[in-house]
């Protein structure tokens, strides 16, 4: 029986609505979710495009089973990414198979804090920021560094409504977490994404890597964008009015926690 247009995985996942602006870059990895053994088929699309883990081990699709070591730790050492039955490590999986130079950082940076300091409640500015744009990063592409001022300045008005048309030209979007296209496959209006900045004309997936690698990541240089504003990912937006919601498509607020606007 399929379920979400997926042959044999997915029992517990919705429908996946694969002609979605958001799974571009995916969509040409669905019929390996349609094969018998589905791990296994994303485990050999892994091995013929070379992805390794963050420690350079061959890496492989595998049944969940109780982690003998941290969920970071153990990819990197093993190769073996724990893939449950479910939409978010399927898009995870996914995930990897496209970007894998930048996945592999991400695994790289977290598994060398984790021996640095161990587990520990508070996770510091690099793990906080690799965790974010793991599950919910946005590759953000754009030669103009006004696009990305606007974006950090909340000019929703600039970015979005005046500037609509550059939108899949000279600005480009790509979805890159796995909690991020989870959560859009049942989209609502406050789904928010971390954007990663990067050069347009570039290799997403090199330049996304390069970005991961730097030595002061952290939050602060992972701007926040409601991802249904975005032109062509909602049919609602083209209406001006989409954006008169503060709740979602915030004022900037100044040093003192104001509204600047």
């Amino acid at each position: 029986m399929e379920v979400g247009g997926l042959a044999n995985p997915g029992a517990a996942c919705a429908p996946i609505d694969w002609d979605a602006p958001w799974l571009d870059s995916l969509r040409g990895l669905r019929p390996l979710l349609q094969a018998d053994d589905w791990r296994f088929a994303l485990s050999e699309e892994a091995s013929r495009r070379g992805v390794r883990s963050g420690e350079g081990r061959t890496v492989e699709f595998v049944a969940a089973a109780a982690a003998q070591m941290p969920y970071e730790l153990f990819i990197a050492q093993t190769g073996q990414v724990p893939t449950r039955d479910n939409q978010h490590d399927l898009f995870n999986a996914l995930i990897w198979l496209v970007y894998p130079r930048a996945k592999a950082a991400l695994n790289a940076r977290q598994a060398a804090e984790i021996r640095r300091s161990g587990v520990r409640p508070v996770r510091g500015p690099v793990r906080d920021a690799a965790t974010l744009i793991d599950e919910s990063g946005l590759l953000l592409l754009s030669n103009d560094a006004q696009v990305i001022t606007a974006l950090r300045e909340h000019d929703w008005r600039r970015l979005l409504i005046d500037w609509r048309v550059r939108w899949g030209r000279d600005i480009l979007a790509l979805a890159f977490g796995h909690a991020l296209l989870e959560k859009l496959s049942g989209p609502f209006k406050a789904i928010t994404a971390a954007v990663v900045p990067l050069p347009l004309r570039s290799d997403a997936d090199n330049s996304a890597a390069r970005f991961i690698a730097r030595p002061a990541l952290a939050p602060a240089l992972l701007p926040h964008l409601p991802v249904l504003g975005i032109p062509g990912w909602c049919a609602a937006n083209a209406d001006p009015h989409f954006y008169a919601d503060p709740l979602v498509f915030r004022p900037r607020r100044d040093a003192t926690g104001m509204d600047a606007d």
